[in-house]
């Protein structure tokens, strides 16, 4: 069985289609710009949202919050995912 790489659930040919009505709507000239600014945007909020954690974690040691707790909770799911793409990995080789 040949499985094809999808991304977000949309495969290639999805993909392809979307990008050919892109081009159809705004034009070629247009899309590289579109593009830039979408990539500042995510630019931006990533960056806003880097900014909240970081005020967030010096206002809780500031205050004596402890923040170890949170880093725990993230090292135990970590290792949940990592035993469950372990576990479907097997199951999706057996298929």
């Amino acid at each position: 069985m040949i499985q094809q790489a999808t991304f977000l659930f949309i495969s290639g040919a999805e993909i392809a289609f979307i990008l050919f009505i892109a081009i159809m709507v705004f034009g070629a000239d247009k899309l590289p710009e579109i593009a830039r600014g979408l990539g500042k945007g995510m630019r931006t909020l990533k960056d806003a949202t880097n900014d909240i954690k970081h005020e967030i974690t010096k206002t809780a040691e500031k205050n004596g919050i402890d923040t170890s707790v949170t880093k725990d909770v993230k090292k135990q799911l970590d290792q949940v995912k990592d035993d469950l793409e372990d576990f479907t990995g097997s199951v999706k080789r057996k298929f």
